[in-house]
């Protein structure tokens, strides 16, 4: 059976496909034909699992944007982020090293590994993870740092279609992307083969800003009142440098 209609033997593996960005990933036609076991087929929290998988299927890249990625859920139940955000994916870059066949791999990563207010982040700039969830992304992205070639992304997303709150700070910054825009740059990091840690994001803008430009019917807020009955830190200005992003996909976002 033939999976891919990339490069020749260039299969891709979808760890993730029933989330946010697995999903809308499938509705690209470049990665249409992609592999996509659910979790029971495939589970990397069993180290057996993934071998077994690996070994009766033929990709050389692998997107991993299997994640808890609710900051709450996160914080609510650390030992679950852990053994889904870091053991989860050591236990998939300890199979990918044993593997003779070379696989490529694609880990999603989080804006979160920024300090919260500093804003304008590079791919260079200290790292600072401010909840538990942002920290399971920094362990997880030194985790992937170990194999040969890699790609870490740094990002933030949305989903046009299915916004998670009816209220947006106006004075909470980001460079969040809307998710079919970032499926696209996962498209071309593939296709140009870019390798190692890169921000994918859009210009800096209010988290209100960005959303309106989809429901113009969402309700400002501040960030001193999300932080109310918060149990965690959010950042104020997690915005990301977007110059190596440009230079290298000649891009004007």
């Amino acid at each position: 059976m033939i999976y891919g209609v990339f490069l020749k033997n260039n299969s891709i593996l979808l760890i993730g496909s029933s989330g946010s960005l697995g999903s809308n990933i499938l509705k690209n036609n470049y990665f249409r034909n992609c592999i996509k076991p659910s979790s029971k087929v495939l589970n990397l929290k069993k180290k057996s699992s993934i071998i077994k998988f690996i070994s009766k299927n033929n990709f050389k890249t692998i997107i991993h944007c299997a994640a808890l990625s609710s900051m709450e859920e996160c914080q609510k139940n650390p030992t679950e982020a852990i053994n889904t955000n870091i053991i989860g994916t050591q236990n998939l870059v300890e199979v990918i090293k044993k593997q003779k066949k070379k696989i490529n791999l694609i880990f999603i990563s989080s804006d979160g590994v920024y300090p919260p207010n500093k804003g304008n982040n590079s791919e260079e700039d200290q790292l600072n993870p401010y909840n538990i969830y942002c920290l399971t992304k920094l362990c997880g992205e030194n985790i992937v740092k170990t194999l040969d070639k890699f790609v870490i992304i740094r990002t933030r997303f949305f989903d046009k279609n299915k916004l998670k709150f009816n209220s947006y700070a106006t004075d909470i910054y980001t460079s969040s992307i809307e998710v079919t825009k970032l499926v696209d740059y996962i498209e071309k990091i593939i296709k140009k083969k870019f390798y190692g840690i890169i921000n994918i994001g859009e210009k800096k803008d209010s988290n209100y800003n960005k959303i309106k430009k989809f429901n113009d019917k969402i309700i400002p807020c501040k960030y001193k009142d999300l932080i109310k009955n918060l149990n965690y830190v959010i950042a104020k200005d997690s915005s990301m440098n977007l110059k190596k992003m440009k230079k290298f996909f000649n891009s004007n976002d």
